[in-house]
């Protein structure tokens, strides 16, 4: 082997070894498009079509999203839709899942307990509240695992001795297994996502037609709001009715008027050029452009809000726009012949070998209930006065009605804007959440179900996972966080690193500098965030004016956060003024 062989080798095992965001951004870059790549190849696993999945309806006439996401992908038009299975990042094998003697090892409940359970508030002090609601806000889109029908088989969570759950008996019970899974498959149980998998904002549209015609006002192509300009009331529940309210609070009310008074104000530019099309057109395109303002915003303002490092604010940007920037690609087109330069929106769709689908993992790395407070206040905007000071209780589920009710919309978006959500680590998980009465009469520990979804689902736990995702597993409780009295925890629950849940690991890791989640955690994120994108025709081949008209694209290009707040609530103007990121904490006026 010549020097020159010998050299390029060893800088070759030098640049293998660097992490990534320890290299400035320059090289940084092709980093991450390495890992993504190698993630694409590797972790993409389809998990198969479900015999119980139903049929696609009729094919739409023009390109628009239906109701229940079929005929996104044109080739295959159930890819995608609701009721369909959720994939997997990891191998088949590696998958199933835990068997009983482990599930309860240690008791979720222990785990609760001891390691999550909040101690003191601790703050993600880079972010403001409206963070925190968006991603639970995104996550309704994007999965909702099958509810157990009542009566249906549960578990049996062991509890530590003195434990006061009521009636000492904690059950909790099981995810429903998809209806066309047969073990003879010879493959781990699958489950179904109830609403579509696409970035088509079902959480506002729903995901089925009956859903959709309930939101719909039928005028000018409209959804519904009542007098006051809310949304709609449904007299059975106490909540707003719109396309998914699960777990319902003042939050996601916030942001669920919020974008429905966007879809309408899109109607009425729409009409300014088109006073001839009907009321389903100015519908359809409207949820187009829509869908892709929220797509838009979630890959440009809250992403580099929540993962605060330069080479990520670069890299999604460049998923939007591309490397050549905004004003190229807004002033030019796109340019380039790769997702890199000329950006993943406006290219072509490629599912890179394996139907689009939401995965196991990702609703894993998405489990954020940290960033949740135990106990709001709302202020005016005017002058910083306490309206009203609340728990979370008191401000979800029917009582979040009271609170759109009484604080105006100006001074409830500013007060999000003010206050900080928890951070995401140990010890932080809210209390409220640990004891949630539902409406149903049932009493829920959030953080022990948590635990418990991701054993019997087959999420492997923290250093296995790491392995899948070619990350170094750690050897001792001390190397995997720079915490000591986390690691004392740790070992104390669980004994042996290879029995660290994947949730308890990844708060307890140390993540790189300004991120809000662990490395673990973004390597799911880094390949399913741009396949969100890159499997959409509406964001890549059809992302076009044909089918969003030219001031829809407009609409889309020139919005952020920050321009719909000032759209719909203007007098925020003096909170939001030199605001870079409306997910980062506002200023108090």
């Amino acid at each position: 082997m010549s020097f020159v062989e010998k050299y390029l080798g060893r800088a070759r095992n030098k640049w293998d070894e660097k992490q990534w965001d320890k290299l400035p951004t320059l090289l940084a870059i092709p980093k991450l498009a390495t890992i993504r790549d190698e993630l694409r190849e590797n972790n993409l696993v389809d998990t198969g079509r479900s015999p119980a999945s139903p049929p696609p309806g009729p094919a739409p006439e023009a390109p628009v999203r239906t109701a229940d996401g079929s005929f996104t992908d044109v080739d295959d038009p159930a890819m995608g839709q609701a009721h369909t299975r959720f994939g997997r990042n990891l191998p088949l094998g590696a998958v199933y899942p835990e068997e009983p003697h482990q599930l309860m090892t240690p008791s979720p409940r222990e785990v609760s307990n001891r390691l999550l359970r909040r101690k003191a508030f601790v703050p993600a002090t880079s972010l403001n509240l409206l963070a925190a609601a968006w991603v639970q806000f995104q996550t309704h889109d994007w999965f909702a695992h099958d509810n157990p029908a009542p009566g249906a088989d549960a578990h049996d969570v062991p509890l530590p001795e003195g434990d006061p759950w009521p009636g000492g008996q904690m059950k909790i019970a099981r995810t429903p297994v998809d209806p066309g899974w047969t073990a003879e498959e010879g493959k781990p149980p699958t489950y179904l996502n109830r609403v579509t998998h696409w970035w088509d904002a079902s959480q506002i549209y729903g995901s089925d037609l009956a859903t959709q015609h309930r939101i719909r006002s039928f005028e000018h192509g409209k959804l519904k709001v009542d007098a006051n300009g809310l949304l709609p009331l449904d007299p059975a529940t106490g909540v707003d009715i719109s396309g998914f309210t699960d777990n319902w609070w003042v939050g996601l009310s916030l942001l669920h008027t919020l974008f429905t008074w966007e879809h309408n104000a899109i109607c009425d530019q729409l009409r300014v050029k088109h006073a001839d099309w009907s009321d389903q057109q100015l519908f359809d395109v409207a949820r187009l452009i829509n869908a892709a303002l929220i797509a838009k915003i979630h890959t440009i303002e809250w992403t580099p809000a929540i993962l605060a490092h330069p080479t990520l604010e670069v890299a999604m940007n460049a998923n939007w726009w591309g490397l050549a920037g905004e004003w190229v690609k807004r002033t030019l087109g796109r340019v380039g012949g790769n997702d890199v330069v000329g950006g993943i929106v406006g290219g072509e769709v490629d599912h890179h070998g394996a139907p689009f689908q939401m995965t196991e993992e990702f609703v894993t790395v998405y489990r954020m209930h940290p960033l949740m407070p135990d106990d709001f206040e709302f202020i005016a905007l005017h002058d910083n006065r306490t309206l009203m000071k609340r728990t979370l209780p008191e401000v979800a589920f029917r009582r979040a009605r009271e609170v759109m009710e009484a604080v105006p919309m100006t001074d409830l978006v500013y007060s999000f804007g003010v206050v900080h959500p928890g951070a995401l680590v140990l010890n932080n998980y809210p209390l409220h959440l640990l004891d949630i009465h539902l409406p149903d009469g049932r009493i829920v520990d959030l953080a022990s179900t948590d635990i418990l979804r991701d054993r019997e689902r087959g999420v492997p736990r923290y250093n296995q996972l790491r392995r899948l995702l070619r990350l170094k597993p750690v050897t001792s409780f001390e190397e995997m966080t720079d915490n000591p009295e986390w690691a004392k925890d740790l070992e104390a629950v669980y004994g042996d690193v290879e029995r660290v849940d994947a949730m308890a690991g990844m708060f307890a890791e140390t993540p790189p500098k300004g991120f809000g989640f662990s490395e673990t955690a973004f390597r799911i994120f880094v390949l399913m965030a741009s396949r969100r994108l890159k499997s959409d025709r509406f964001f890549t081949d059809d992302f076009k004016p044909e089918v969003y008209t030219e001031e829809g694209i407009e609409w889309v290009n020139q919005t952020t956060m920050g321009t719909v707040l000032l759209r719909h609530c203007p007098a925020l103007m003096p909170a939001l003024v030199g605001q870079e990121n409306a997910f980062k904490p506002w200023r108090r006026v």
